[in-house]
């Protein structure tokens, strides 16, 4: 069989798989959204498309419709998007998909790869319409929409590509066996060795990044074989139904079942994911959310093969610094940025309460926390500032969590040394905003922060020493799980032992993060995200244990006849 899209795309995924063995920063995408980097007008047509999608329906044809679906409000407006999705029978999706499943997975896996990555050019040129779908529905910046679920987002899903095509590529499809039996004499065999799909995947997306963890699971799924129906956040359908739109498009036109790509939308009065999830056709599940449900979905989906990245309460051990401003600008930034409403957000700063060493002299706790907190407020005084750095708030629940939290730690005798607050958005003046609240605490008041507040929400905990502060940090992530995890100290021995902790705790550790970037970025072909060691979630992306299960190996053999003389 021929493999156009595959021919056509080869170099960039030798390029994609040359990045994952090199670990070296490497995309095929432009990050940035400056106009001089895109063809000309392309910012404008992207918010007229994203304007001339709201208050109609969304054009999407999928099998088993059965009335429309939506309810869609803007952080930033606080308004409804208007918009309503096709409500699909799900039992119809799962139909369509086993059916389109029969061709598919006969087709040679470079084609399966290749096709993946035209979808992720196509993907590509709605930009600027996605970030703008992204910002009304996850309260992500412009910038960050634009980056973290345009481009990035993108490189995650080429990655999973590049993985798969590693694992399908050390299936051998033939081979010839032989060996010696005795005095029977020398028997040969031919064998050949086919990889099957394991079936319908339903891929779950979250709320604040709704194609980030999106993009690897689809594609993950279609390169080894297996359809995908993915399941938005009753919050955040718009991004994933132009994602699916495009690849549908891109099956139909390459003459292949469109149906191989299906969405299930709903909304949060009428939920459809546990019916989903527990369907019998349901052969993979891909999580990205809360804790809670990513666990339920680990102990009731028992039947599937389950992918989950959850979250944890992301912890900062401060010994000591050489470079006590490269640390504060980049913890600040941290606890800033998007509102902290990412799964790499550091949560819990452990102090020693004699204070820390730095190039700036000896600081006690106390200078360490004025220090900090200046440094959030000097952030988030400037309503210009605050709208890039800060964003908006996804959900009313996270305020109620800033209320709650604020209330408990005061009812705990802890201190809030520094309130959240509303900031007035510049170019949204009904924005749900909120700055960080951070609160000074005890390790004796740990049931305030061993799980993860999903809002701006920062504990300074005065630990009795440094080696306290660690072995508590790590036990955190132990026993609550975390994501990203952070060490800064000036003694190499200390880091050693940091190093050593978090790695039996199976928690990943960043050292010394004083560089001018976002302390809690992940990059795709460098970073792995997750290490399932812990309670933040089973699954990495991307490794290739993220893409090897998702299909198993079939084989036939039958001897040889001697040939006839």
């Amino acid at each position: 069989m021929s493999a156009p899209f595959f021919d056509k795309h080869q170099d960039t995924l030798a390029s994609a798989i040359a990045a994952c063995e090199s670990r070296e920063y490497w995309s095929p995408f432009v990050e940035s959204p400056s106009a001089r980097l895109h063809p000309e007008g392309a910012p404008e047509a992207g918010r007229a498309a994203f304007e001339a999608m709201l208050g109609r329906p969304f054009e999407l044809e999928l099998p088993g419709e059965t009335g429309r679906t939506g309810a869609e409000v803007s952080p930033y407006t606080q308004q409804p998007l208007g918009i309503s999705y096709p409500k699909c029978d799900v039992a119809a999706l799962y139909e369509s998909a086993t059916k389109a499943m029969a061709e598919w997975k006969s087709v040679p896996w470079q084609e399966r790869a290749g096709l993946c990555l035209e979808m992720a050019f196509e993907l590509e040129k709605q930009a600027f319409a996605n970030a703008h779908a992204t910002m009304h529905t996850a309260g992500q910046s412009f910038l960050m929409a634009f980056s973290g679920s345009g481009a990035n987002a993108l490189d995650r899903g080429v990655e999973a590509v590049a993985y798969a095509a590693k694992a399908l590529g050390e299936v051998k499809p033939t081979a010839r066996w032989s060996k010696p039996f005795g005095r029977a004499g020398e028997v040969t065999l031919s064998k050949t060795y086919r990889t099957v799909p394991r079936g319908v995947a339903a891929v779950v997306c979250c709320a604040t990044f709704p194609l980030w963890n999106a993009y690897p699971a689809l594609f993950a799924n279609l390169v080894t074989a297996n359809p995908a129906i993915l399941k938005p956040h009753p919050n955040g359908i718009l991004p994933v139904a132009m994602a699916v739109r495009v690849c549908r498009e891109v099956l139909t036109r390459a003459g292949f079942d469109p149906n191989l790509v299906l969405m299930a939308a709903d909304t949060a009065d009428e939920p459809i994911t546990v019916e989903l999830l527990q369907h019998p056709a349901c052969a993979i599940v891909d999580y990205t959310g809360s804790q809670r449900f990513g666990h339920w979905i680990e102990e009731n989906c028992r039947h599937t093969q389950v992918f989950t990245e959850t979250a944890g309460c992301n912890g900062v051990v401060v010994e000591s610094t050489d470079n006590l401003d490269g640390l504060l600008n980049g913890l600040a930034n941290g606890l800033c940025g998007f509102s902290a409403q990412m799964c790499t957000s550091p949560q819990n700063v452990h102090v020693p309460a004699a204070g820390i060493g730095s190039d700036q002299g000896h600081l006690s706790f106390e200078d360490f926390s004025d220090r900090l907190i200046s440094a959030i407020e000097s952030r988030t005084e400037d309503p210009l500032h605050a709208s890039r750095l800060c964003a908006a708030i996804q959900a009313d629940q996270s305020l109620r969590v800033l209320e709650s939290v604020t209330e408990g730690v005061k009812q705990a005798g802890g201190e809030v040394g520094l309130e959240s607050r509303r900031y007035e958005h510049p170019d949204f003046p009904d924005a749900r905003t909120a700055t960080p609240l951070v609160c000074l605490v005890t390790p004796d008041q740990r049931e305030l922060y061993q799980e993860e507040h999903f809002a701006p929400v920062t504990f300074l905990i005065r630990e009795p020493d440094a080696e306290t502060a660690l072995e508590h940090a790590a036990d955190n992530a132990r026993r609550f799980g975390a994501i990203s995890s952070y060490a800064y100290s000036a003694d190499p021995e200390f880091l050693a032992q940091a190093q050593e902790a978090f790695a039996d705790a199976g928690a990943s550790l960043w050292c010394n993060m004083t560089a001018p970037m976002p302390i809690n970025f992940a990059a795709a072909y460098s970073d792995y995200h997750v290490t399932g060691l812990n309670p933040a979630g089973n699954a990495c992306l991307t490794d290739l244990a993220f893409v090897a299960d998702r299909f198993r190996i079939i084989q036939f053999r039958e001897p040889v006849k001697p040939a006839v003389a």
